[in-house]
């Protein structure tokens, strides 16, 4: 007997952020947490979870879709792959990820109980939430990699400080002393003046 069971969850991404991540080998091993090996040609080889999910990819309709055989290693020689729909929306609140996975075997139905948001929608969303985060950290940055708090803090700690004393030059010293060497010959002058009538 096969099943196949449809879930949803909501991601705090773009629709095309979550289509990016998944085919993108690293993304989705930081995404799940597990090594991942992926690719967004159709009919390449995947996987996911180190070796424990191997398919390909059948269909990808980018920022929209994604569709993959998918088979663990629990799976037998008789059983066939089974095949996972990814389709995004995007919501008010993020991307509205509708996932249908058919034609699972009879055993293998774990993935409806728990196993999909376990190992891929949660930590999906603490994934891009922490991209949010860095992304809103980096945008506050200033120009030399400040925060704008620092930067502020800087440039009033800056201000605070006195003006340093401005150094005499030598020319500066000398000019009261020319002036005052100057004077002396015209007073000297008068007073020869006046004492010579």
């Amino acid at each position: 007997m096969r099943y196949a069971f449809t879930l949803t969850t909501t991601i705090p991404a773009s629709a095309d952020e979550i289509y990016d991540a998944w085919l993108d080998s690293r993304a989705h091993s930081e995404m799940t947490g597990a090594e991942a090996s992926q690719s967004d040609e159709v009919g390449a080889v995947v996987t996911a979870w180190g070796d424990y999910i191997s398919g390909r990819n059948l269909e990808l309709v980018p920022g929209e879709r994604i569709v993959q055989s998918w088979r663990s290693a629990d799976f037998t020689d008789e059983h066939e792959d089974s095949v996972i729909t990814v389709t995004l929306e995007e919501v008010e609140d993020g991307t509205l990820l509708t996932l249908v996975h058919s034609n699972v075997p009879e055993g293998q139905t774990s993935y409806e109980r728990g196993g999909w948001e376990e190992h891929y929608f949660e930590p999906m969303k603490e994934y891009f939430a922490k991209r949010a985060g860095a992304a809103g950290k980096a945008k506050a940055a200033g120009p030399n990699g400040k925060t704008k708090a620092k930067a502020k803090r800087a440039a009033t700690h800056a201000k605070a400080k006195p003006a340093a004393p401005k150094a005499k030059t030598a020319a500066a010293k000398k000019k009261p002393k020319r002036a005052a060497a100057k004077a002396k010959p015209k007073g000297a002058k008068k007073a020869k003046r006046k004492g010579r009538r």
